[in-house]
């Protein structure tokens, strides 16, 4: 039998995981009726921990936090609420009755989002093992797989979702817009638990000064993105029900 959405599983007491990839995003998730993981940007560490969980003890998964932008008229901030995840050949449908309780939810904070210019659409995710770094690696997955965003988790969650048979949403927001190229030198400064190491950091501005400018677009995109994410907190799900975004 199909499994029910989590909105009309709403007496069920079990949990909602939460995957994310930073330590910033899994902050922001926490809190009542979740179990939140983080991957530290890491597919390969995701798949480890999740294979340390009994599925059985959750009522859905939802994939949360930042991605890089696909859609061209995607801007920093701008939520996508996923139709599907597409990982290669693989594609995993949205529990499309979570996805419009999510959207109907976002739908009482749109007023206040418009006013700062985001936007919350409907759209697919790509799934990818590595950064996609490069503006052209970005328009290239964009034109082969029509995604609006790209992520490093969603796809993971989604097929740990479909194996145990249960709902699956995703909820990002655009951090790096498609036009974006992130520096390597932001790659590269990234810790094992997700932070940013600024010794690398000052290390690699020392080397080539020119890189301060895109580190601190880079670094205003993200803060954006984070303020845009802390309000979709609401669009989660908590204590067995869908949160209403005022809760």
């Amino acid at each position: 039998t199909a499994c029910k959405s989590l909105g009309e599983a709403s007496i069920d007491p079990r949990p909602v995981l939460i995957v994310t990839g930073l330590p910033q995003e899994a902050r922001i998730a926490s809190g009542p009726g979740m179990i939140v993981i983080c991957s530290s940007s890491d597919p390969q560490q995701l798949r480890a921990l999740l294979a340390t969980l009994d599925s059985s003890t959750f009522r859905g998964v939802v994939s949360f936090g930042v991605a890089g932008g696909l859609d061209p008229s995607l801007k920093t901030g701008d939520v996508v609420v996923a139709t599907e995840v597409m990982a290669g050949d693989t594609r995993f449908l949205a529990d499309m009755a979570l996805n419009e309780e999510m959207i109907a939810s976002a739908a009482l904070k749109r007023s206040r989002m418009m006013r700062r210019r985001r936007r919350v659409v409907r759209g697919g995710l790509a799934g990818v093992e590595r950064v996609v770094a490069a503006s052209a690696c970005k328009a290239a997955l964009h034109s082969e797989t029509g995604a609006a965003a790209v992520d490093m988790e969603s796809h993971i969650a989604a097929a740990y979702a479909a194996q145990a048979g249960i709902p699956f949403a995703a909820l990002r927001v655009i951090s790096d817009p498609a036009h974006r190229a992130l520096p390597e030198l932001a790659q590269n400064a990234i810790k094992p638990n997700g932070d940013i190491c600024m010794r690398t950091i000052m290390r690699g501005v020392v080397r080539n000064p020119k890189t301060i400018s895109a580190l601190v677009s880079t670094g205003i995109d993200f803060n954006r993105a984070l303020r845009s994410l802390r309000g979709c907190r609401g669009f989660l799900v908590s204590d067995g029900s869908v949160v209403s975004a005022g809760a």
